[in-house]
């Protein structure tokens, strides 16, 4: 017999919260190995995200 009120494990698409914590985490990772030089905020938060999603994001340029 199974336990219909067991949660499945969290995913990326049921935990957006985690999600974003984890992409926080990983581009102050990011930031940190570069020695902290800031201005690069955006691209450590993308790369962080794709290295977590597994999805190619592009950032726009003016």
């Amino acid at each position: 017999m199974t336990n219909a009120t067991k949660k499945p494990p969290a995913t990326v698409a049921s935990d957006p919260q985690g999600l974003e914590h984890q992409i926080r985490q990983r581009a102050q990772e990011l930031y940190e190995e570069r020695g902290r030089e800031d201005g690069h905020e955006l691209d450590d938060w993308l790369r962080a995200e794709e290295e977590i999603t597994g999805k190619k994001t592009r950032a726009v340029t003016a």
